[in-house]
């Protein structure tokens, strides 16, 4: 099996301030923080890409595009499943006095969940107040699949990734640790950031050497790096794909180091107004997110 490779290094969905259409393009510097870029108010310009965002032969063209707004860089549409780990870091789980798992934990998350760069990430009111339910940050990378997987050894397993890209998996403590199935806690609308860009494939040596922050406030919470994973990528594409198919467009989130809110003494928690940011390596960038409590008076069943 060969190695997907696309025209482009990176890539980015926007709405384009010439057309006021959604459009995906490749940063014309190839160095520019897009995320960080984009939160500071600075101009970011693109080479409009004709194709599909999951089709390597989607031509990058010479037609300059000015970005108005950032868009995740999948459509819900595209991205169909979202496939998440959970205690995929050795530190993680010492940190949350957790052994580490004999086999990879794996959750999911419906596409509602995901949002795009600087769209707010929405607490429910039925999970406040947020000190009760301790809403949380995740800095995760996030590998996109490009081509059906299944049955993949993990030799081959890189071979059937597109790209990678920065995920952040809001998570509501109470919740998660009331119950054995985190699907529901962790998949509110509008709590899964992804973003700002993908990063092909080919461009992206090794995800095992990958650094990942998140960034609350002004203050750094998380910094790690993908050497800790439990489970490698290959592990995990490889693992999932036994007897599943992995369809293109999919995504896996691959799990978060040390350093998460609820284990700290005192535990600490998202709350209205909070600016969060988590930022990946390898050219993924930052990926900004303002939090908002939901308004209501919705009361919680738990």
């Amino acid at each position: 099996m060969s190695p997907i490779r696309t025209q482009w290094t990176r890539l980015i969905r926007f709405v384009a301030a010439e057309t006021a259409q959604v459009h995906i393009g490749e940063p014309v510097d190839p160095k520019v923080d897009v995320g960080l870029a984009i939160h500071q108010k600075e101009p970011v310009k693109a080479y409009e890409i004709v194709g599909s965002a999951l089709d390597p032969t989607a031509q990058v063209t010479k037609n300059i595009l000015t970005v108005k707004q950032l868009l995740a860089p999948l459509s819900r549409e595209e991205v169909g499943l979202v496939r998440c780990l959970g205690l995929n870091y050795a530190d993680h789980a010492a940190e949350a006095n957790l052994p580490k798992p004999a086999y990879p934990v794996l959750f999911y998350k419906p596409v509602t969940s995901l949002i795009g760069p600087e769209v707010p990430v929405t607490i429910p009111k039925h999970v406040q107040p947020v000190e009760k339910h301790l809403p949380d940050y995740e800095v995760e990378l996030t590998v996109v699949i490009g081509k059906a997987a299944k049955n993949v050894s993990e030799a081959e397993a890189l071979d059937y990734v597109l790209a990678y890209t920065a995920g952040n998996d809001t998570s509501f403590r109470y919740h998660q640790m009331a119950v054995s199935q985190w699907n529901f806690s962790k998949g509110y609308d509008n709590t899964t950031p992804i973003g700002p860009v993908l990063v092909a494939a080919h461009a992206f040596p090794d995800p095992q050497k990958v650094p990942l922050k998140t960034t609350v406030n002004g203050k750094v919470l998380q910094d790690g790096t993908t050497a800790d994973q439990i489970f490698n990528v290959r592990q995990t594409i490889a693992f999932l794909s036994q007897g599943t198919t992995l369809l293109p467009g999919s995504i896996i989130m691959t799990g978060t180091p040390k350093g998460v809110g609820f284990v700290k003494k005192p535990p600490q928690f998202l709350k209205d107004g909070d600016d969060m940011s988590v930022w990946v390596g390898g050219g993924i960038g930052t990926l900004i997110n303002p939090v908002v409590e939901e308004r209501g008076s919705t009361k919680a069943k738990l």
